[in-house]
């Protein structure tokens, strides 16, 4: 099977992403989903996200295409398309990222081929093995609020105001954990995995971006 090194991955992201913002293409959109969703489907990710993800996104698709219908000045019908577009092309872009690659390798990947401190990496490591604990802390500040007979719902800043309290309680105990697994800050770090990267992957990103430039300024599709 296929797969482009995490690294690769976000630089290709990074670079068409940047270059969509630019283009009023919906042709050029459609491209773009079209590749990111053969990609997406070659990795075989949880199929029932990916229906999830383009099921939240068609509100938001539609807000964007009718407020240049309703508010828009000159061409609203294809501008409303571009956007509305762009949007999907975004969004299948990011999962081509956050949906076949975990994030700890994703991490350690940048970490080794972008040079991202190590300090970083692994404080975002931290956070992102935390959700599972955050999630219990507000489940227990719900249960503790319904004892007393109040009801917390997810959209009230009450639960977490009280949820950020109890996490800067962890903070010590995370430092304490680090550092009792070796990790110094500002100081050199081995690795006990060694991300592949072949060099021939990072001409990757330099002809999609190039290509996709080109196409944009010579061939100028609707």
């Amino acid at each position: 099977m296929f797969k482009i090194n995490p690294t690769i991955l976000v630089a290709i992201m990074l670079s068409i992403g940047v270059e969509t913002s630019f283009v009023r293409s919906i042709i050029l959109n459609g491209i773009v989903v079209l590749i990111s969703g053969i990609y997406l489907l070659m990795q075989r990710p949880n199929f029932k996200l990916i229906g999830l993800m383009i099921l939240i996104s068609i509100p938001l698709a539609f807000g964007t295409w009718w407020s240049f219908i309703a508010f828009g000045t000159g061409d609203t019908h294809h501008l409303a398309l571009v956007y509305a577009s762009r949007l999907y092309a975004y969004l299948f872009l990011g999962a081509a990222v956050t949906l076949t690659v975990p994030v700890k390798e994703l991490l350690f990947s940048l970490n080794q081929h972008a040079k991202i401190s190590n300090t970083f990496t692994y404080g975002l490591l931290a956070a992102f093995n935390l959700v599972p604990r955050v999630r219990r802390q507000v489940q227990i500040i719900r249960y503790a609020g319904a004892l007393r007979g109040v009801t917390y719902h997810l959209w009230q800043p009450q639960i977490y105001f009280k949820a950020i309290l109890s996490a800067l309680h962890w903070s010590d105990d995370l430092a304490i954990a680090m550092t009792s697994h070796g990790f110094s800050e500002g100081f050199p770090r081995t690795q006990t995995v060694k991300d592949i990267l072949p060099k021939w992957q990072w001409g990757i990103p330099v002809v999609l971006a190039i290509l996709y430039l080109v196409i944009a300024i010579v061939y100028k599709p609707w």
